[in-house]
C-alpha cells in the first residue's frame, strides 16, 4: 500500500492532539524500499535535514543485514558530525515516590501495596545533593512520583534547594525535571525556578495500548499527557524532552510516533525536543507485562540508529536501565548523554553504607552500577570526551536558539571547547591519579582538531582552572 498524503494532511495546532494511528500503520506499510532509496535517505540525513514520517518508515522497512549496517553506519557518522565524540553525563535524583496513577509497567503505581513510599526532606535532598556534588556531578535530573504533593510550588522549591547547595569547588548548574504534566500556570511556576529541560514521556503512543496500561489516576487521560509539553511551550519552558517506553507496543510504531510528536512541535513551536529518551521496560515489583512487545537487543541498537538519523540535532538519553556492554556499543549509533553512577533507592546517594536493590523501594532496576568515576575512565579509554557542560542553557542557547544553532551541525563549536573545560575541573577537583592522566592526555587529543584561536583561548582558561578558578564556558 503506497501512501497518500492527501488523506492523512494532519493540520498541527497548539494543545491539540496530532497522533493519528492510521496514519503511522500507513506509512509502515508501504513496500520495503531499496537499497539506492536507504542511501539517500541516511544522504539527507547526513546533510543535517530532518527526516519525514514517510521517510523514517522507509528506514525501519529496511530490514535487509546489509541496509542495518549502512543505517548504523550512517548514524555513526551523522554524531561524529554533530557530537563529536563527547558524551554528557548526568544523575537521577529520586525526590519522591509517591503515585496516584495506577501503571501496569511501573513498581510506583498506586496499586502496588508492598511498594514503599518516600519523600525526601529538605535536609536528605541536600545530603543526596552533597554526596553527587562530592562525586563531580553538575548536572541532575529530579524526579517525582504523579501525585498532589508534587505540586508544581513544591517542584520549584526542591528545585531551589538544589541549586543551594555548594560543597567545595561542587554545585549543580544545571536542574532537569521528570514530572508529571501541569497546567499553563504550573509550568510557569516551575520555569521560574531555572530549571532546564522538562521530561514527560508518553509511555506508548498508541491510544488503545495506552488505555490498558493505565487504568486509573490522571494519567489515564491519553490526549491530556500527549499535549503537555504543548503547555509548556506556551509557559515559555523551550528545552523540553520526550520519550517512549520500549515494550509496551511495536517498537516500530513507536519510532514513527515520536517522530510525529517532533514534528508537531516543530510546526507549532519552532523548536524540537531537546532530548529523546527510549527506555526498556526493566523489572519492578509484581511486573507482569509478558514479552509480546520486547524489543531486542539487536532492534534496540537498530531503532536508537534510525532515530538519530530521523532527528539529527535532538540530545539521546541512554540509561542505567542497560547493562554495561551493550551501553558501550550503543554509544556508537547516536545517543549522546548518559547517567552515570546512578542509585534509585531514595536516599541512597548519601548513605554510608550501600543500599541494596530493592524493587518495592524502587521504580525499576537498573543494569548498570558502575561509578561515575569508572564511566569517566572507561569513557576515556574509548577516547570519548566526558561532558558536565551546562553553558547553552545559561547563555541563552535554548529553544529557537538552540536549533540556530544545533541543527546546522554549529553546536560542535561550542560544545567541544565546553566539554574539555568541565571535564579539566573534573579532573582537577575529584579524578584519581590514573584517571587525571587519561583525562589529560584526551583532552591534549582532542584540542589538536580545534582552530588554532580557539585552542589559544582554551589553553588560557584551562591555565586558569589550574589555579582554581571554575565554571568557565564558551
Amino acid at each position: 500500500m503506497k501512501f497518500t498524503p492527501e488523506k492523512y494532511n494532519i493540520s498541527d495546532e497548539p494543545m491539540k492532539p496530532f497522533i493519528d494511528p492510521a496514519e503511522i500503520e500507513t506509512y509502515l506499510q508501504n513496500e520495503k524500499p531499496d537499497k539506492s532509496r536507504v542511501r539517500e535517505i541516511i544522504a539527507k540525513s547526513l546533510a543535517k535535514n530532518r527526516l519525514t514520517l514517510a521517510e523514517t518508515a522507509a528506514l525501519l522497512n529496511a530490514d535487509e543485514p546489509d541496509m542495518i549496517e549502512e543505517i548504523k553506519q550512517g548514524a555513526r557518522e551523522l554524531k561524529q558530525q554533530i557530537y563529536g565524540n563527547r558524551i554528557v553525563l548526568f544523575a537521577p535524583l529520586y525526590i519522591g515516590s509517591k503515585c496516584s496513577n495506577n501503571c501496569s509497567y511501573c513498581g510506583f503505581r498506586v496499586s502496588n501495596k508492598e511498594t514503599v513510599r518516600v519523600t525526601l526532606g529538605d535536609q536528605e535532598i541536600i545530603n543526596e545533593i552533597e554526596a553527587l556534588e562530592d562525586n563531580g556531578q553538575k548536572r541532575l535530573i529530579l524526579v517525582y512520583g504523579e501525585h498532589k504533593d508534587y505540586s508544581p510550588e513544591y517542584i520549584a522549591h526542591t528545585v531551589k534547594v538544589a541549586y543551594s547547595v555548594k560543597k567545595g569547588n561542587g554545585e549543580i548548574r544545571r536542574v532537569n525535571i521528570n514530572a508529571a504534566p501541569m497546567e499553563i500556570e504550573g509550568f510557569m511556576v516551575v520555569k521560574e525556578a531555572g530549571i532546564g529541560t522538562y521530561q514527560i514521556f508518553q509511555e506508548t503512543y498508541h491510544p488503545e495500548a495506552y488505555k490498558m496500561y493505565h487504568i486509573g489516576g490522571k494519567k489515564s487521560d491519553y490526549n491530556y499527557r500527549l499535549t503537555s509539553l504543548d503547555r509548556a511551550m506556551e509557559a515559555g519552558i523551550d528545552d523540553v524532552g520526550i520519550g517512549a517506553l520500549f515494550g509496551l507496543y511495536d517498537w516500530k510504531y513507536e519510532i514513527m510516533a515520536l517522530v510525529r510528536h517532533t514534528n508537531h512541535l516543530e510546526a507549532c513551536y519552532n523548536v524540537g525536543p531537546h532530548t529523546i529518551s527510549f527506555p526498556r521496560i526493566k523489572d519492578a515489583n509484581n511486573l507482569k507485562l509478558g514479552d509480546k512487545y520486547f524489543v531486542s537487543d539487536e532492534d534496540f541498537a537498530r531503532l536508537i540508529a534510525i532515530l538519530r538519523l530521523a532527528v539529527p540535532y535532538t540530545g539521546m538519553i541512554l540509561t542505567a536501565r542497560e547493562p554495561v556492554a551493550l551501553r558501550n556499543e550503543l554509544l556508537q549509533f547516536g545517543v549522546s548523554q548518559i547517567d552515570g553512577g546512578t542509585k534509585l533507592e531514595l536516599g541512597s546517594y548519601a548513605s554510608v553504607e550501600e543500599i541494596p536493590q530493592d524493587l518495592r523501594r524502587e521504580q525499576f532496576r537498573i543494569n548498570d552500577s558502575r561509578s561515575l568515576g569508572e564511566i569517566v575512565e572507561e569513557l576515556l579509554e574509548q577516547d570519548m570526551l566526558p561532558s558536565f557542560c551546562t553553558s547553552c542553557y545559561r547563555m541563552g542557547r535554548t529553544g529557537e536558539h538552540f536549533m540556530e544553532f544545533s541543527v546546522p551541525g554549529f553546536i560542535k563549536r561550542f560544545c567541544t571547547p565546553n566539554a574539555i573545560l568541565t571535564l579539566a575541573e573534573y579532573l582537577t577537583d575529584y579524578a584519581k591519579p590514573e584517571i587525571a592522566e587519561k583525562g589529560w592526555a584526551v583532552i591534549r587529543k582532542n584540542m589538536e582538531s580545534l582552530e588554532p584561536k580557539m585552542e589559544e583561548e582554551l589553553k588560557e582558561r584551562l591555565e586558569r582552572i589550574k589555579s582554581g578558578e571554575r565554571d568557565l564556558y564558551f
